[in-house]
């Protein structure tokens, strides 16, 4: 079963980026540095509002 990817908007910046669900690392907002998304060693603990859901393809 594969993730999905999700855009999320930056709550500082209003930037919108997409993240992977499944990250495995941390994902930092690519304009300001701010923390999007944790790894929990499964899905991504998404920290910022989530704009859409990106299905896999």
């Amino acid at each position: 079963m594969a993730g999905n990817f999700y855009s999320v908007r930056c709550g500082d910046c209003e930037n919108e980026q997409t993240v992977f669900g499944k990250a495995s690392t941390e994902v930092a907002c690519a304009v300001c540095g701010t923390t999007l998304a944790r790894p929990t060693g499964g899905k991504a603990e998404i920290e910022h509002e989530i704009v859409e859901t990106v299905e896999s393809r």
